[in-house]
């Protein structure tokens, strides 16, 4: 019989800021019920799934009124109490409910009650009608043809781990392979490595040995670093050799990156340079590989985790370090539902687990940098190129009274032209994705607005679409104006789909590829166009930030820089911070190999002080100015911010309470608080 004295503390996914108490169900012994093992208990008219946080002897409320749970679903904890504690943590600080929290932390299936996945990982083999195929008869599918001689050195199979390292995105292959009858799905026995021998490190530089040295003596406990280094200094390298003495010390690693773009890439090289299983982890894999990964990482099969924002929450029981790569980068924050901050839980949980945290960046936040100045982390410098790779040379060019060409002016367009016929690739740059910003009619002034936040909406062309960048809202796109029927609309501004439909006219022939969210929407088309870019298939890349953060491209010699103005006097006080971000990851793509590159930037403000400080002494003189001028306004990170939101259907609603609001702070907040 069950302990009925027992009182079960069980966070539910439910908008309620509380834990709620039940008796243990019926059939369970008292040494079964461990925190972190989900049950399932019922909740108003229906059923949920919920997690056992702690088991109490009493309860606030009479045991008469507590209900019993339905039964228990684990065999074993799922969460450590490190993990719920570090969960916990985050409900605190973020004013979230506890089990939202908690659930959200599980993958989906296991959300809704379902049992484990099988922590074997799952791979693919040739079938016995392959064995007589002849790889040099599929000259038309060389993809399938390679595909077949990897799987032929492996009779055993092969993980999608290794084949992910080997080909990038390659479902197609696959899946048309299977329709085929050549290859199978099939779990494999747990591996020691992830595919042929390790390969050796280059030879580091002094200040890639320092790096390394300075963490690993703090490799036994807490310990916070900044790795700061230009582009292409080789922070990649640091975090590769600290990785190799984690691992080799028996711990866990957990390495973040701000987005499913910098994963394939990544993944790559920790493959051929690591021999350790891994697991990744991001919302583009299908939801039973994520949750398989998620299961081996916290099982402690998965010696090393990579992952975007949400891994941050993965269970690992050995964790040893953690690394977060671009940690500047705002991706890092989740903005819907849940918000948080990845990068900031990341070092709550370095400190929770006794592990160092790394935070690397060329271009550290303004909080980091604040951080490094008053002792809280460590500073690392790599003010170096690795390789001997030069800086690239940087330039403004001066627009005004310029007639631009979907944003281009006639010299950069020279300069593009110039590159292209000289067998270089070129990279023009443009945060603002879509047609144009802005759609109005010719004859009576209309301008489209969004209709749920006010917003103006941007014009998809390609889609027939405007859409709301703020919201996300959408509707189809009209032949007339709403207002007065009129047939001359508008477009005003330019975005990357314009960018590119004018390139393509101007330069026939030429490969062009474009990457904004827009064209990299679907599973592995990222994956995809970076490897052809790679390959040299296309010599003219355009696109959003997307293509700023850590690629590769050593053929890229010139990048074009189209609009940073807006940076210069955004309302938001962060705006600059950002636009000198923004610049330097974009002129880190140039001259990355042997090639020289350049860089050239178009304003109409090419004596502003902050523009000219960032391109004369560099990013750290940009920073400690505008942390100068924050400390002077009382600005973050010298002082705190709250953001109270408010949303409804209907306008009356959230302003009324916003108002309330106020009225409340006003009179509690005392003479420390500036609404």
């Amino acid at each position: 019989m069950p302990d009925r004295s027992q009182i079960l503390r069980i966070a539910i996914p439910a908008p309620l800021r509380s834990l709620f108490d039940y008796l243990p169900p019926p059939g369970i012994r008292p040494e079964q019920l461990v925190p972190g093992k989900r049950l399932l208990v019922p909740f108003g008219r229906g059923q949920r799934c919920g997690i056992l946080i702690s088991v109490a002897p009493d309860s606030e409320l009479p045991r008469n009124r507590l209900k019993a749970a339905i039964s228990l679903l684990d065999d074993e904890p799922l969460f450590t109490p490190l993990d719920l504690e570090l969960l916990q943590w985050a409900a605190r600080y973020y004013r979230y409910p506890p089990g939202e929290v908690i659930s959200g932390a599980l993958p989906v299936r296991l959300r809704d009650g379902q049992p484990l996945a099988a922590v074997k990982p799952l791979g693919w083999r040739l079938t016995e009608l392959a064995g007589g195929l002849d790889a040099a008869a599929l000259a038309r599918a060389p993809r399938q043809a390679a595909m077949l001689e990897f799987l032929r050195e492996r009779p055993d199979g092969a993980s999608r781990a290794e084949i992910r390292i080997a080909f990038g995105s390659c479902s197609k292959v696959l899946q048309s392979m299977e329709q085929k009858g050549w290859v199978v799905t099939c779990e494999l026995e747990e591996k020691t490595g992830t595919g042929g021998a390790p390969v050796a490190g280059p030879v580091q530089n002094s200040g890639q040995r320092a790096a390394v040295e300075a963490v690993t003596s703090r490799l036994q406990g807490f310990g916070p670093f900044l790795l700061d280094g230009v582009t292409g200094s080789g922070k990649t390298e640091v975090y590769l050799c600290l990785i190799e003495k984690v691992l080799a010390s028996g711990r866990q690693v957990l390495v973040l990156v701000p987005e499913i773009g910098l994963t394939p890439q990544l993944l790559r090289r920790l493959g051929r340079r690591l021999g350790a299983p891994m697991a990744v982890l991001h919302s583009g894999l299908p939801a039973l590989e994520r949750e398989r990964g998620w299961n081996q990482a916290r099982c402690g099969h998965a010696r090393l985790v990579l992952g975007t924002r949400s891994a941050i929450f993965t269970p690992m029981p050995q964790l040893g370090l953690i690394v977060v790569d671009e940690e500047h980068d705002l991706s890092y924050k989740q903005q819907e539902g849940f918000r948080y901050s990845a990068r900031d839980l990341a070092l709550v949980r370095a400190r929770l687990q006794d592990c160092p945290v790394v935070l690397g960046s060329a271009t550290p936040s303004l909080e980091s940098l604040h951080n490094a100045s008053t002792g809280r982390y460590r500073h690392l410098l790599l003010p170096q190129r690795a390789g001997g790779a030069s800086p690239p040379a940087i330039d403004l060019l001066d627009v005004r009274s310029v007639r631009l060409e979907s944003g281009v002016s006639p010299t950069l367009m020279r300069m593009l032209g110039e590159e292209l016929a000289a067998g270089n690739q070129v990279l023009l740059f443009l945060n603002r994705r879509g047609y144009a910003p802005v759609l109005t009619c010719h004859d009576c002034g209309w301008v489209a607005q969004c209709t749920r936040c006010d917003a103006r909406m941007t014009l998809h062309l390609e889609k027939r679409l405007l859409w709301c960048h703020h919201c996300g809202s959408q509707r189809p796109l009209d032949d007339r104006c709403p207002e007065c029927g009129g047939t001359e609309l508008r477009s005003l501004g330019q975005g990357t789909e314009r960018l590119e439909a004018t390139l393509a006219r101007r330069f026939p022939g030429v490969g062009i590829v474009r990457i904004d969210r827009d064209t990299t929407s679907r599973r592995g088309s990222l994956e995809r166009l970076l490897r052809e870019i790679r390959d040299g298939k296309h010599s003219l890349l355009l696109g959003t930030q997307m293509l700023s953060k850590g690629h590769h491209f050593p053929d890229v010699t010139l990048v074009g820089i189209l609009d940073v103005d807006q940076g210069l006097f955004g309302a938001d006080y962060r705006a600059s911070e950002r636009m000198a971000q923004q610049i330097v990851q974009v002129a880190g793509r140039a001259g990355r190999a042997d090639k020289p590159g350049r860089v050239i930037i178009q304003t109409r403000h090419p004596e502003h002080p902050l523009l000219r400080l960032l391109l004369r002494e560099g990013y750290g003189a940009f920073a400690r100015a505008a942390l100068e001028e924050r400390c002077e306004t009382h600005l973050p990170p010298y002082s705190s911010q709250a953001l109270l939101r408010a949303e409804s259907p209907r306008e009356e609603a959230p302003a009324a309470f916003l108002e309330e609001a106020a009225a409340l702070a006003y009179r509690q907040g005392g003479r420390g608080v500036e609404l």
